[in-house]
């Protein structure tokens, strides 16, 4: 029977707070088949990862760094100016887990990474068929080809996750698994039985009227033209805003309420791409990878429209779901949770009013990771990704 639990710790000693965390989340459960974990960069993640070891002794552990918290039933929102840790822990006798992680270090090309880490998650698990379903955490940057990587080894199976994030957009955030860290590269598992997973992947974002084809880009993640102009003089087109506006930094901010979407060949919206950096060329630099000859659209949402949009989104999920929730796994877009700021403590209300006594663990990403209607992983920015698991 499938069981799961959640801890979380604000302690001061990196090791202490993951035993504490994790000592929380073990609780009721007779027997943990893994640990996914999320923190603060301001820790030692090795310490976090070893404390959570001693609490769920032989537990594979996995996870990543969060933007400034995390979210878990009682405590709310936890995180701000502390550290802080939280653990979502599963267990189920009828369950395997695979977990793996690929350092980028060890090799250069990611879809070779990817490849060789599902390649490991399989072994770790003694499996020799492909799961039913995965989990992937990775650094900011080259998310897709790691799922390239491992969809080359088994198939187009339907996953979960977000990419690691610290609080300042310093490249300080790090994945782990149990003994061994590092900033770039990807951790993930693979599950085979247990309870049926269920994923929505939304920006519930509107669509406007201003949409236009991607001509140019540079590499896979700079919009160079959108309809023949420069991408940020046509984004000033649609929205009015000026050259400082867009300069640097700026837009990562600015484009929170007004990202841009992308679409298929059918007209259907696939994912959420943040507009992060103007360049001087008048070129954006954007979270997720792009391809020419493709439509964009900018998108549009309120403050409001956001907080609200969490509840609204977890509501849907647990409408899709097969059977009663057992659990909630939840990914909210590092960006998103910007620009809600301080308003932060009205998301936590609305979902521990919806999720009622099912456990939940919310983190801060840099990067979501989901399973669309149409059977297609996709990887995207400014994005809700919600997995709930039946009973």
């Amino acid at each position: 029977m499938f069981k799961a639990n959640v801890g979380s710790s604000t302690a001061a000693d990196a090791r202490a707070a993951g035993k504490e965390a994790a000592s929380q989340a073990a609780a009721g459960l007779d027997a943990t088949q893994v640990a996914m974990v999320y923190c603060s960069c301001a820790y030692d993640v090795d310490e976090v990862v070893a404390g959570v070891g001693e609490a769920l002794p032989e537990v594979p552990v996995l996870g990543n760094t969060s933007f400034t918290g995390v979210m878990v039933p009682g405590a709310g929102y936890v995180g701000g100016d502390e550290p802080f840790v939280g653990v979502l822990a599963l267990s189920d006798d009828a369950m395997t887990v695979g977990v793996a992680a690929a350092d980028r270090s060890e090799n250069d090309d990611p879809v070779v990474a990817g490849a060789a880490l599902a390649t490991a998650a399989m072994e770790a698990a003694g499996r020799t068929d492909a799961p039913d379903y995965f989990y992937m955490a990775a650094s900011p940057a080259e998310e897709e080809f790691y799922l390239k990587g491992i969809a080359s080894v088994v198939g187009r199976i339907p996953f979960f996750g977000g990419s690691a994030a610290d609080n300042s957009i310093a490249g300080e955030w790090k994945l782990y698994t149990t003994g061994e860290s590092f900033a770039d590269g990807c951790v993930a598992a693979f599950f085979w039985g247990g309870p049926s997973m269920t994923n929505v992947f939304t920006g519930a974002y509107r669509e406007t009227d201003d949409f236009g084809v991607i001509t140019k880009i540079d590499g896979n993640r700079t919009l160079v033209e959108i309809d023949g102009v420069p991408a940020a003089k046509k984004f000033q087109e649609w929205t009015g805003c000026s050259d400082e506006d867009i300069a640097g930094g700026n837009l990562l901010a600015y484009t929170v309420c007004s990202p841009l979407g992308v679409k298929d060949r059918l007209g259907d919206l696939i994912a959420i791409r943040h507009p992060m950096n103007g360049n001087d060329d008048f070129s954006i630099n954007v979270g997720n990878n792009l391809a020419e000859k493709t439509c964009v659209i900018r998108m549009e949402a309120t403050v409001d429209e956001l907080i609200q949009s969490v509840p609204d989104t977890l509501r849907a999920l647990m409408d899709r779901m097969p059977g009663e929730p057992a659990a909630f796994h939840l990914v909210h877009c590092g960006g998103r949770r910007a620009g809600i700021d301080s308003r932060i403590g009205e998301v936590a209300a609305a979902v521990a009013k919806v999720a009622g006594d099912t456990p939940y663990l919310m983190e801060f990403t840099f990067g979501e990771y989901g399973f669309e209607s149409d059977n297609n992983n996709t990887c995207g920015g400014l994005m809700l990704s919600f997995t709930g698991f039946s009973k």
